[in-house]
């Protein structure tokens, strides 16, 4: 598990901008009814990001953190990739994503993010990005050669893992990226190498995307923690790289 059933993300350097929230179904091309939470903005023509948990789906840290994205200026939408094997309710905070979290697959994802784009297009906004945590991370990475995603995010995500044979790093190997990439990476990260972080900006650069990689000095893997007092420079950085990445005007 990336936080503490607890924890929850750190405040934006922006706020007062939360029009409304709700738990809503999104319906992917499968027929597969998702669990999100959309929070919208009351900013005019605002950009919109999907937001792709870590392993333990629609958390309350991720409804929270629609809507301080929300609260930022952004229209936000959290998915839940659970949703096919552990239904659409909510969930007890010992809820045991085990069974579930090898269930996914990148389609699955790529089938999620994309209802939810269309959610947010519908709905009017300027721009849609993609970002993800842990394994949302390498989720949110693998958007970037999706149509329509003007660019995807990655917060300690997984660069170089495979999945059905594939990874971000092979995508960007094969030229496949499309959309701008951002990736923010802890030097502390006992599970993502600084040789993992390295071959991942290699083949971005390579591939000539535009993309930007951040590694934070001492930050551990999910540093994005209101708790992480001792990493609040990284917290505050990252979240004015995100909405500097999407167009919002600090």
């Amino acid at each position: 598990m990336c936080f503490e059933a607890s924890d929850r993300p750190p405040l934006p350097p922006r706020t007062g901008h939360l029009a409304s929230s709700e738990r809503v179904l999104v319906q992917a091309d499968d027929g597969s009814e998702v669990a999100a939470r959309l929070a919208r903005t009351r900013e005019p023509s605002a950009p919109g990001v999907v937001l792709l948990p870590d392993v333990r789906g629609l958390h309350p840290y991720y409804e929270d953190l629609a809507e301080r994205f929300a609260d930022a200026g952004v229209h936000a939408i959290a998915i839940d990739h659970f949703t096919r094997t552990a239904g659409t309710g909510y969930r007890a905070v010992d809820f045991d994503n085990g069974p579930h979290r090898n269930e996914v697959r990148d389609e699955h994802s790529r089938m999620d993010a994309q209802a939810a784009a269309s959610l947010l297009l519908k709905a009017g906004v300027t721009s849609v990005y993609v970002l993800g945590f842990c394994k949302g991370g390498r989720a949110a990475f693998m958007q970037a050669s999706q149509d329509g995603i003007a660019g995807v995010v990655g917060l300690y995500g997984w660069p170089t893992r495979e999945e059905q044979g594939r990874s971000p790093v092979d995508e960007a190997r094969r030229g496949l990226v499309k959309a701008r990439v951002l990736a923010l990476y802890g030097s502390a990260d006992k599970g993502i190498s600084a040789d993992d972080v390295t071959a991942y900006d290699e083949a971005l650069s390579n591939a000539g995307a535009s993309h930007e990689t951040v590694v934070y000095p001492g930050a551990p893997h999910s540093f994005f923690d209101r708790k992480m007092t001792e990493h609040t420079h990284a917290c505050a950085d990252a979240w004015r790289r995100m909405l500097a990445f999407m167009g919002v005007p600090m």
